[in-house]
């Protein structure tokens, strides 16, 4: 049994994301960052060069001129990967795509495609979309509901991991002596017909080295626990404090259990900022900088709106108390977080400004320090049970350098982390089975990569 390793992601964010949104204004950010595959390119190697396990493109599909610069001008997630793909050489390569405005046929296919030019690094990040807005972007008057998104996202796992198991593993014979290209006994269409989709199959592509993309899943709410649970190889959270990290964990994996799911086969993952300083009290100091100088109150409240159906918040009195009403606005975007600071809100009679400010000072990141801090609080969370790895949020670049350099080494120095890849694929070095195949047994040896 190979001992637990902490994973590592990196989520890049060009010119800023969520929470940042002058971050474009560092002179060590090109202002075009968030279209340049050059940018790209060269942050995902330095994270490949520190040995992390992959990178996590976000996206969505609608925008509002209060959107983060990131989301204002960016590249589709697939085509970014491919690029990726071919300028490295281990580092897996995941996206977010969404099951409310994909076809499953086309986004198998596109994401199986990543997979092979890949040679088995692809993951998707699982998304029912929450921003409402989308449907008027796909000829929809309105959202689908919670009930239906995530009812559409289970029977869509099924579709698209079924047309993935189209080819038996040794389908493809391409015997030139006997003139036998497919054995098309080992060839299966799909014939899938449910409350939501009709798809008969086959997929026209093979299964990867790893057998199929890696699922990642991060939605919080009942719904979204769920859904992660049952189809999740790895869960993107969000997490305050480490007893918050612990209660995710425990009752993701106990959901994850009662499914009848080995419970270390599947990676919790929350995302952090993390600031490095050459002290504790210079990290603070480095901390309170930023959070000054990327985003001010006028833009964190045009942001605000975002869980909430991008509701315009300026049109209330700052100083009145919080408008509950707004909730409304929420039920088919981020129900869950809106909710959650609604009640806050309500719960500690705070006015607008004061919700508001609230959530711009809980930005502040557990991972604050000097590099010896970061890298005895990682360990902490780790050995605590409170995250498999942590996707870390490349920020201002001296920042993540820092982190790569400086946090990284301590890690590895403790056996924390890899100082080598092992394997070849995503799946191999998160420590990840490869999916058998419905129809083509798979051996142990080459089912079970690393132990978790």
């Amino acid at each position: 049994m190979a001992k637990r390793q902490l994973k590592l992601g990196l989520v890049p964010t060009g010119v800023g994301g969520p929470g940042e949104t002058d971050r474009w204004r560092d002179p060590d950010i090109p202002v075009d960052a968030s279209v340049s595959i050059d940018w790209y390119v060269d942050i995902v190697r330095q994270a490949e060069a520190a040995k992390f396990d992959l990178v996590f493109i976000v996206d969505s599909q609608f925008i509002t001129p209060d959107s983060p610069p990131h989301y204002l001008n960016r590249l589709e997630p697939l085509t970014l990967l491919s690029a990726l793909a071919v300028t490295t050489k281990h580092i897996g390569l995941v996206g977010t795509l969404t099951t409310s405005y994909n076809d499953p046929f086309n986004l198998a296919r596109r994401v199986a495609s990543l997979d092979l030019i890949s040679q088995g690094r692809a993951g998707w990040n699982v998304v029912t979309s929450g921003d409402a807005g989308t449907a008027g972007n796909y000829g929809r008057d309105e959202h689908y509901d919670y009930d239906t998104r995530y009812g559409r996202a289970f029977e869509y796992l099924d579709v698209v991991r079924g047309l993935w198991r189209s080819y038996e593993d040794d389908a493809i014979v391409g015997d030139r002596e006997s003139g036998v290209f497919l054995d098309k006994d080992k060839l299966h269409a799909l014939h899938h017909k449910g409350k939501h989709f009709s798809v008969v199959g086959p997929l026209n592509i093979q299964r990867s080295p790893q057998g199929e993309p890696v699922i990642f899943q991060a939605g919080d709410s009942e719904q979204g626990r769920d859904l992660g649970a049952t189809i999740g190889d790895a869960i993107f959270t969000h997490a305050k404090s480490i007893e918050q990290g612990q209660a995710f964990y425990k009752d993701l994996k106990a959901r994850a259990v009662k499914l009848g799911r080995d419970p270390d086969q599947i990676v919790i993952l929350p995302g952090f900022k993390i600031i490095v300083g050459d002290t504790d009290e210079d990290a603070r100091d480095i901390e309170r900088h930023y959070q000054r100088l990327d985003q001010s109150f006028d833009q964190a409240l045009g942001e605000f709106g975002r869980a909430f159906g991008w509701h315009d918040f300026r049109q209330y009195d700052l100083d009145a108390p919080f408008p509950v009403k707004a909730l409304e606005h929420a039920k088919n975007s981020f129900f869950t977080q809106a909710k959650r600071v609604t009640d806050l809100a309500t719960a500690r009679g705070f006015t607008l400004r004061q919700t508001v400010e609230f959530q711009r000072d809980q930005k502040s990141s557990p991972f604050v320090g000097s590099a010896e801090t970061v890298a005895n609080e990682i360990a902490r969370w780790f050995e605590g049970r409170a995250l498999d790895g942590v996707n870390v949020h490349a920020g201002h670049p001296s920042q993540f350098r820092r982190f790569t350099q400086e946090v990284v080494p301590i890690l590895q120095a403790r056996g924390l982390f890899r100082t080598e890849y092992e394997a070849t694929t995503l799946r191999g070095n998160l420590g990840l089975p490869i999916p058998a195949n419905r129809r083509t047994p798979v051996a142990a040896e080459d089912r079970v990569a690393v132990a978790a």
